[in-house]
């Protein structure tokens, strides 16, 4: 077996040997902190959003969305593709770049980030699942976060290793100035610099960033909700987790989601790869041309398709309906 199988075939069971308890004492008990801070965040936001229509200038509005992307970037070419699933290798230059794009984005440090997907994979849509998708929709997207963690995420989250990450210079940087650091990146520049550079007033600039905050957030928590509920699964259709096209528009190109759950080290999470609404591809492709990305993982094609045929639900690639019966698409 090539190499690289067997490397792919060890991250596979490393996901899938140990299940946790599908059901068990639920108890929701909030965390008022975050649900006031979510609240006020999401009530700016939208203050933001009537602001881009009255009276904040296009350049604010315009970095905005750049911090956008850069922010969507250092969570899918970053703290998920990279770190989290170790798809690819980057050099000392990008993973700084990253890290700084992954504290503008701000969904806590890097460390926990990938601490919960490892645990997300591993114990997928069961009760040890962080934002476990059989709690509902709300709870998968957000309610997670409002909430205390279930017993068993608490208890099997102790058996994740991430011990790769922890000792990770960059990570670890991030992790030790994390208030200082990420509260600078997210919060402090982007209100600094509309009102330095172009005049921008106060309120816009705050508000527009926290518009942009809260859209960069819920791109992410859609791969987690609506990737997890609606969709095809042609790889597995014992998963959860989907294929969604409209997720993959959002959160470029994290939306191929039963793909993903079916062949995590595939630095693609796509079987399409390279294609127009995977962003995140297109820009590890970019950095492995100029040298700052290598070694990047990917599937042969006869294990897709065997696996297809194997455990999957016939539908297409792209999950637009079409039928798979082993050589071609049928309509």
């Amino acid at each position: 077996m090539a190499p690289y199988l067997k490397e792919g075939n060890a991250i596979l069971e490393k996901y899938e040997t140990l299940k946790a308890p599908q059901a068990g004492p639920r108890k929701y008990q909030i965390i008022y902190r975050n649900l006031i801070t979510f609240g006020y965040g999401h009530v700016a936001a939208l203050y933001g959003l009537y602001l881009c229509f009255t009276s904040a200038k296009w350049a604010t509005i315009l970095l905005g969305y750049m911090l956008f992307i850069v922010s969507e970037l250092g969570i899918t070419a970053g703290a998920h593709r990279l770190w989290a699933h170790k798809t690819y290798k980057a050099k000392l230059p990008l993973e700084i770049l990253l890290m700084v794009f992954n504290s503008i984005a701000f969904q806590n440090t890097a460390v926990t980030w990938v601490k919960d997907h490892r645990a997300h994979h591993k114990y997928s849509d069961t009760d040890a699942d962080p934002h476990n998708a059989t709690r509902g929709l709300f709870y998968s997207h957000i309610g997670w976060l409002l909430v205390k963690k279930h017993p068993e995420v608490i208890k099997r989250g102790k058996q994740i290793d991430y011990s790769d990450i922890c000792n990770n210079p960059v990570l670890r940087f991030q992790k030790k100035y994390a208030v200082p650091f990420i509260g600078t990146m997210c919060f402090v520049l982007p209100t600094v610099v509309p009102m330095y550079f172009w005049g921008e007033s106060l309120r816009n600039a705050w508000h527009v960033n926290l518009l942009r905050y809260a859209l960069s957030l819920h791109a992410t928590f859609l791969v987690n909700s609506a990737a997890h509920y609606w969709g095809t699964k042609p790889y597995d259709k014992n998963l959860v987790a989907s294929q969604n096209v409209s997720v993959s528009l959002l959160t470029s190109g994290e939306g191929y989601h039963n793909y993903h759950h079916a062949f995590p080290w595939d630095y693609r999470a796509a079987e399409l790869g390279n294609n127009f609404v995977n962003l995140t591809t297109k820009f590890i492709d970019f950095f492995a041309w100029i040298g700052w990305a290598y070694d990047l993982k990917t599937v042969p094609k006869d294990l897709v398709i065997s696996r297809m045929k194997r455990t999957g639900d016939g539908t297409s690639l792209w999950g637009w309906g079409e039928k798979y019966d082993g050589k071609r698409m049928k309509r």
